[in-house]
């Protein structure tokens, strides 16, 4: 099972995903888990790991009930959970899609008399129960209120190390942060990139390389924009441009506002490192939340070529780009054009 990721702070309130599993594992099971939030990863893991924790494969033919939201009602599902197991300790309800449930507010009546052999999951997927609701503080006073919020930049790499080292092997430096700048915070697509990675290593090695990731999940070798934010940053003029005209050439695979979208972020975390209290290395990474490698490979050479004002003139810059790309101000300039004037900006 792809399981629990230690580290990874969210800002929801309540129970992680960890604490969860360490409870199940000990047999401390609650009546009724309610999952939701917008990272679909977590809440799919929970479910699946009380379920695989509570009933034996053979117990399962006539203790695990599965309700989908679009086509149940709650007042049977609330009539399957009075029901007992048969030949096991515990009958276990899974309601998928929950948040297209209709009258979840019935619940309440169910969670005044629960019963006790009995384990509710409900699966809420893109967004989440109103915690002022009764039915929200009910089921968070007699079971578990988990959500599974998306996981920030700066945890994505982590995620992606302890997800590798689950399956004995270890990425070389730089392999996390290019597959979480590539795939971004969609752990479900993260975790399928990642176990393509591992299948297609050689029997006997256990390192990913940055050579096999470019292979693999389509990235360019030297034009993408991993290279063309370090020539950026390193003001490689001929370097940058040479990037520039080849994404122009395969618009399709570099589409101007993904690139946009990346030279904002990458732009913006070195308008924050700006105001680092401590300008090491170390109290840089420790402040934006990156890991060193990619402070000292992507930031510090970047802090060298450029000032704070010209930073915050260039996210200006990319924003206008980004508004003509759309066709505000009347522009007709071509994307490629519109790349040009702004890496012009950029440079000078």
């Amino acid at each position: 099972m792809a399981g629990g990721y230690t580290g990874f702070k969210k800002k929801a309130t309540g129970p992680t995903y960890e604490q969860i599993v360490r409870d199940v594992q000990a047999g401390n099971l609650k009546p009724i888990y309610y999952l939701m939030g917008q990272e679909s990863y977590y809440i799919d893991h929970v479910a699946d790991f009380i379920v695989n924790a509570v009933l034996k494969p053979e117990e399962r033919d006539f203790n695990l009930m599965t309700f989908f939201g679009a086509e149940a009602d709650i007042d049977n599902i609330i009539t399957a959970a009075q029901a007992f197991p048969m030949a096991a300790q515990h009958l276990v309800i899974v309601v998928k899609e929950a948040q297209n449930l209709k009258h979840i507010e019935h619940l309440e009546y169910y969670l005044r008399k629960i019963q006790p052999s009995t384990i509710l999951v409900f699966c809420h997927k893109n967004g989440t129960l109103d915690r002022r609701t009764k039915v929200a503080t009910l089921i968070n006073k007699e079971g578990v209120l988990f959500e599974s919020a998306k996981l920030r930049d700066a945890q994505l790499p982590p995620f992606v190390r302890a997800y590798l080292q689950r399956k004995r092997v270890v990425p070389q430096a730089g392999v996390p942060e290019l597959m979480s700048e590539y795939v971004g915070a969609d752990l479900n697509r993260m975790v399928s990139e990642l176990d393509k990675l591992v299948l297609s290593l050689p029997e006997g090695e256990k390192q990913i390389s940055i050579e096999l990731v470019q292979r693999h999940i389509g990235i360019s070798k030297n034009y993408n924009i991993f290279e063309l934010q370090d020539a950026i940053g390193c003001k490689d003029v001929l370097k940058v441009n040479r990037i520039v005209k080849y994404f122009d050439e395969n618009e399709k695979d570099n589409p101007i506002q993904r690139t946009l979208a990346s030279l904002f972020k990458y732009f913006a975390n070195l308008m924050v490192a700006f105001y680092a209290p401590t300008k090491t290395k170390q109290g840089i990474a420790t402040w934006l939340g990156l890991t060193e490698w990619q402070v000292e490979k992507n930031v510090l050479p970047a802090m060298r070529s450029y000032s704070g004002v010209k930073v915050m003139q260039i996210l200006a810059e990319i924003r206008r780009t980004d508004a003509r790309s759309k066709g505000a101000e009347g522009s007709h300039t071509s994307n490629g054009d519109l790349m040009k004037e702004l890496i012009y900006f950029i440079l000078h």
